[in-house]
């Protein structure tokens, strides 16, 4: 079940700003989410001041933004517009893979991290999850941060992963491939709230703060 705070009003779609400065890029973006009937375009904007301003004028549910922006990059802007909309989530939807960025972009506040040029399902998944309050990473990104750092101690993270029961297990192994709550749900046929439930016991064993953390620990015992 969504909380309060994260759950759509009364069955209206979701409002959305694009914050892209490609123009082909961003009519593709307004084309493709408009055509989903539980979202709607309400803005756009196609650099990092013209974003912040648009976000804070329309005060939308979700805003895609990019990284590469004019005048002020991605990160910067969704730093500010957490600090005055906190309850807006931002996707960031970027070709910038680099593990600095992707680490900056979470800790500005962004609740999921998409790569251009992915199928429009993997976005619309972000999305979702954003807006339930789950953190998402694209699961290309999650592999390559895995690949580009070195790892510690094998045993270390098999320890942790010891921890955990077989559907613990089955519900990391999904939280790692960006499923959100309810989609896991409906895989292993547990209640929200069950979800829910391991979802917490996970990040509890692994000692993790959230699900990118607990991706982590996941990629880098193998499990997956």
């Amino acid at each position: 079940m969504l909380s309060e705070t994260t759950a759509p009003k009364a069955n209206l779609p979701l409002r959305v700003v694009i914050v892209e400065d490609d123009p082909i890029m961003q009519l593709g973006l307004i084309q493709s989410l408009s055509e989903q009937p539980h979202l709607e375009v309400v803005g756009q904007a196609e650099d990092g001041y013209l974003g912040v301003e648009t976000v804070l004028k329309l005060e939308p549910d979700v805003v895609v933004m990019d990284i590469g922006l004019p005048r002020q990059d991605g990160i910067a802007a969704t730093q500010q517009i957490k600090a005055k909309l906190p309850n807006v989530h931002v996707v960031m939807l970027t070709s910038h893979t680099a593990d600095t960025e992707i680490y900056a972009a979470f800790s500005s506040g962004a609740d999921a991290y998409c790569i251009k040029g992915a199928n429009v399902d993997r976005l619309l998944t972000a999305i979702a999850a954003a807006q339930e309050g789950a953190v998402y990473l694209d699961p290309q990104i999650a592999h390559m941060i895995m690949g580009a750092m070195k790892p510690p101690t094998s045993s270390s993270n098999s320890a942790l992963i010891s921890q955990l029961s077989e559907r613990e297990l089955e519900v990391l192994k999904l939280m790692v491939e960006g499923k959100s709550n309810p989609e896991i749900g409906a895989i292993l046929y547990l209640s929200p709230n069950t979800v829910k439930t391991h979802v917490r016991g996970i990040m509890n064993k692994l000692a993790v703060d959230d699900r990118v953390q607990a991706a982590v620990v996941a990629l880098r015992a193998g499990i997956v």
